[in-house]
Formats: structure tokens, sequence, C-alpha cells
């Protein structure tokens, strides 16, 4: 390994180093506070720890057909054995592998089982996503006041819903209006459409129930582009349902293809890419943030770039590693560590439950086309009141597909024509959970004593696992779907245990949460640090809760609402 030199590092005083802002992280959070920060007026600088990715020219797989993959989508053993925790992955493919950090060259500590998936490029996993786009609502930011378990957010919906309607309006979303208080409804494009056993399994819930519903799930896909999004030169979604590859038509929402270029229009953008932050500087006689620390990934050199304003946005577990490496006489124990609570508290999604099923029916429909979305079920269990053995609840995602037809020894005209030819037999369904983690103390990540990357900086140490009250709601997923299918005529019924391990689903949270109390919290209401009021940071880091919703258009609500303050805050002389 060849560390940095610190006797080396640039020049303090050049203005080419000196910005109104600095953005840490390119991924959705970062790509938005680029953006934001830029259309006020404020010289940014962003910073990437990996390469620069173009929107549509540097996605070299967008357009192949899987015959034309060396290993025809598959990812060779060997490669799959150096990267243990990565490659059970689901976006672990050959399409995609451009993408996708390899264990062995980023590697990381498990104390226990961790499906680490990052993105080291501009863009970051915003080109990984899986686009699932659910507004929160106050029974999920009023989870830990009425349960007790954790902090109270410093915040509600209604602090938050202008904001919601902000970035879905620009970043496009599809969705249809339900009316439900548990899921509230959005600023929406068309949606999408469910197949008939969705649609019949949701009569059927209805039915059945009156606390549950079936609906079309809400996705960052343009169905029926706005001026806005052609103005950011994005066209409608093709359907492809290719998405993870990178989009050339911009018909899903990512960084490259909407705030980062949007951004860059305004000529108050600079993006450094292969800058590994190190650490955020802090100047005790200013009592504030001055700067970070950044390593040269080729070089291994280190410059340190100043500013007014700082947003991290790392992603939450590297937010994390930069807050916990960066110490001082002020911050012996990480940055704005008043509280002790930084890198504890993680939170994640629970997707260990699964439930599939099959309909003897409508035998004389099939599907046509592709659909990037699938039905949805929002969460029902505990929302009014404690009704269960576990705290909090689940929602799920549904798909289905037509049984298939026989095509033994078929091929070329023959194969197409019977393809296309409605199946006699039935349909296959299957929900997915995605069940809320209580964010525990026991679940968090330090700095590594001894182990460091190639840059110097320690390694993350994860100890972070599932629990009792995570396998008592896995039981009520499947005992509460097994119900409702059979009620609504499905056979052959069953459940499974998908072995997911924690962060195998993306959704990492916590270790710098908000709350009201500077003394078990490290942020306020609007993202801001308790301890040093010029560092904000917005991305998955900040959650106090993880609620059951996908959340990434939270992150993206909370970071044009944080900018907004903080600009105002800037100019008012008050940061």
């Amino acid at each position: 390994m060849s560390y940095f030199n610190i006797d080396s590092i640039k020049e303090r005083t050049g203005a080419t180093n000196r910005f109104d802002a600095i953005v840490i992280g390119t991924g959705i959070s970062g790509g938005w506070a680029a953006k934001e920060l830029t259309g006020k007026g404020l010289r940014t600088l962003v910073l990437e720890r990996g390469r620069d990715v173009k929107h549509i020219t540097d996605y070299p797989t967008a357009m192949k057909n899987p015959w034309e993959f060396p290993h025809l989508g598959q990812v060779p053993l060997e490669l799959k054995q150096k990267s243990p925790a990565s490659s059970g992955h689901y976006i672990f493919k050959e399409e995609t592998l451009h993408f996708v950090v390899k264990d062995f060259e980023h590697p990381f500590v498990q104390e226990k089982p961790f499906s680490w998936m990052r993105g080291y490029q501009v863009g970051g996993r915003s080109l990984l996503w899986a686009r699932q786009t659910q507004r929160w609502s106050d029974f999920d930011f009023e989870g830990p006041a009425r349960d007790g378990f954790a902090v109270d957010w410093p915040i509600r919906y209604d602090d938050i819903a202008p904001w919601y309607s902000y970035v879905e309006k620009f970043a496009g979303i599809s969705g249809n209006k339900d009316g439900l208080p548990n899921l509230p409804d959005g600023e929406f494009l068309t949606p999408h459409e469910m197949s008939c056993v969705e649609k019949h399994f949701s009569q059927q819930v209805a039915k059945n129930y009156t606390d549950r519903h079936i609906i079309i799930g809400r996705t960052a896909n343009l169905t029926d582009p706005k001026p806005i999004h052609y103005q950011q030169g994005r066209a409608k979604c093709q359907h492809r349902v290719l998405c993870e590859r990178g989009c050339p038509y911009g018909g899903y929402f990512s960084t490259n293809a909407s705030t980062l270029p949007w951004a860059e229009r305004t000529g108050k953008m600079t993006l450094k890419t292969h800058s590994v932050v190190h650490s955020i500087i802090y100047d005790e006689q200013k009592q504030r943030a001055t700067g970070v620390r950044v390593i040269d990934a080729n070089t291994k050199e280190m410059t340190e770039y100043y500013a007014k304003i700082i947003f991290l946005n790392a992603s939450a577990l590297n937010s994390n590693l930069i807050l916990l490496n960066s110490t001082s006489n002020r911050f012996p124990n990480g940055f704005g560590n008043d509280s002790g609570v930084l890198g504890k508290y993680i939170g994640f999604h629970n997707y260990r439950g699964r439930v599939s099923a099959e309909y003897d029916g409508f035998h004389d429909t099939t599907t046509e086309g592709k659909r990037p979305n699938g039905a949805y079920v929002p969460r029902f269990r505990n929302v009014y009141k404690q009704e269960t053995d576990f705290l909090r609840g689940y929602a799920a995602s549904m798909g289905s597909s037509k049984l298939g037809v026989p095509t033994d020894g078929m091929f070329g005209e023959e194969l197409k024509d019977q393809l296309s030819k409605p199946s006699e037999e039935g349909w296959n369904i299957s929900a997915n959970m995605m069940g809320e983690v209580l964010a525990k103390e026991s679940n968090h990540v330090r700095l590594d004593p001894n182990l460091k990357d190639d840059w110097g900086i320690p390694q993350l140490r994860m100890s972070v696992d599932f629990d009792d009250n995570d396998m008592k709601m896995v039981k009520d997923f499947y005992e509460q779907f097994t119900e409702m299918f059979t009620k609504a005529g499905f056979t052959n019924i069953k459940t499974i245990d998908t072995k997911r391990v924690p962060g195998n689903e993306n959704h990492e949270m916590g270790g710098i949460r908000m709350g009201k109390d500077p003394k078990t919290s490290m942020l306020n209401k609007w993202n801001q640090m308790h301890a040093c009021k010029n560092v904000f940071v917005t991305d998955g880091g900040c959650m106090t809760s993880t609620a059951t919703q996908n959340p990434s258009l939270t992150y993206m609500a909370l970071t044009a609402r944080a900018v907004d303050y903080a600009v105002k805050e800037m100019r008012k002389g008050n940061i």
C-alpha cells in the first residue's frame, strides 16, 4: 500500500481551492445538493471518489443484446469468490459490473454478514437503484415517539410535503393518486397498469379487508414527460427494463441524466473526480468547518479545499466513515460527535420474507411488453395502534407473470409465435416484504484500529444484524400474505426465506441521525449539525428511523429543503 504523504499537502491559499460550497458525493442526494446550491448562485465544488460517467456516452452495455456479453450475463466464479459480500446482490451482473464496487478493491470488515453494495463513480448508485419512490406519512415520522423506541424525529410530514412536491416534479414520478393516509399522494405522471391477476388480488383484498390496499408502485420513470423533463434532455421511458445499465433516453431519474447536468449549466459547478475525501477540517478559533482534505485516488497526493458550507452526501456508511475519521482537539471522537451517537443506530430494511402463489384463471390473457415497476402493498400493521408482538411494520412489492407455454425444441418464428399465444396455464404472483428494522445502538459501525485502505484511511468495521423483532415480523408477513392469497382464491402458496443479509437492499441508514436534542442526535430539523452549523448531512446517514418506504425520495426532499435553509442562513450571516 502507498498512502498519501501529509507533508505534500497542496498550497492552502490558492483561489482555485476556495468555493462557496462543497458537496461530498454525487449519488442521489449529492446530485440534488449540487443542483440546488449552484441554482442559488453558489460556486460549488462537487467531489467524487470514483471516475466520471457522462450521460449516454458512458453507458457501455445500454444497447447490448444478451448474446453479446462474453459470459451471457453471468459473472465469472473467480470474481464472485473475490467479492463475497457484493456478489450475492441482485445488481452484481455482467452488464452492470462496471458500475459496482468489488470487495477486494475496497475492503471493509464484517463482524456480522453485511452486503455493502457501492457505486464509486459519478452518479453513484443513482445509476443502479430500483426507482421506487414513496412518500413518508406522519405515521412514519411519529413512529419513534409513539412506541418510545429510539428518538423522536424533529420534523413531521407537513415540514417536508412541499419539498416532496418540488423534487417529484423535477425527477418525474409515475403513480396513481390512491388517497391513502399512510402513503400520501404526490405529483404523479401517468401510472403504469397492474396486470389482470394483480387487479384481481387488489379487488379481493378490498372485499376482505378494510385496512389493506394493493396499488401500482410509484416509480421514477417518465411515463409521459413534461416540459421540465425535456429541458433536462430526457425522454419517455421505453420500458426496456434495462435501467441499471444506464438509460440513454434518460427515461429514469439519475444524477447523470438530471441533476448534475442541470448544475453544470449554471457555470457554478466544479466537478472533481478521483477525489477521496479523507476528513473535514475544523477551525477551533472560528468554531466552524473550513473545508475538506482530499486524496487524489491515483497519485495519493492530498489537497485541501475550502468553503463556507459543506454538504456531506457520500452515502450513509461512507459519510459515517468520513466523520469518524475527522478528529481534532474539539472533536476527538469524530466530527460533531458531542452526543457519542456517531456510527450508532444504523438502520436498514428487512427483505427476508417472500410469499409466492398461483392463480388458475385468466387463461385467455397474456402480457405484452415490459413494465419497470410492480404492484405495491403499503404498510398495514401497527399503523393506527400497536396490534402485534413486534414494533413497526412492513410493506411489500409484488410482481406477477403468466405461467409458461411449452417451448421445448422450438426456435425462430415458431418460438416467437408460440410465446405470443395465451398460455392455457394460469398465473404466478409473489410478494416480497420490506420490513422496518429498528435503529438500535448495538447496530453500529466504527473505524478499524489497524486496517487501512489504499489511501491510508481506516477501513470501516461493521456490526449490524437482525433481531427478534425482525424475525417476528417475517413470521407475521408469512401468515398475513398466506391468508390474503388464500381468501383471494390462490393456490400452491409458498413461503420463502430469502436469506438476504443486512445491506443487501441498498437501504443502509443512520449513524448521523436527526433529532431535537443535541445530547442524543447529530443533526437538527434542517439536517444541520448541532455542533457545527455550516455542515449538513442529507444522505441516508441522517435518518432517525427507516419506515417501510424506499428512502431515496425522502433524501431528495430533505436535501432540497436543507440547501434552501442553508443558503438563506448564510446570506443572513448566521452561517
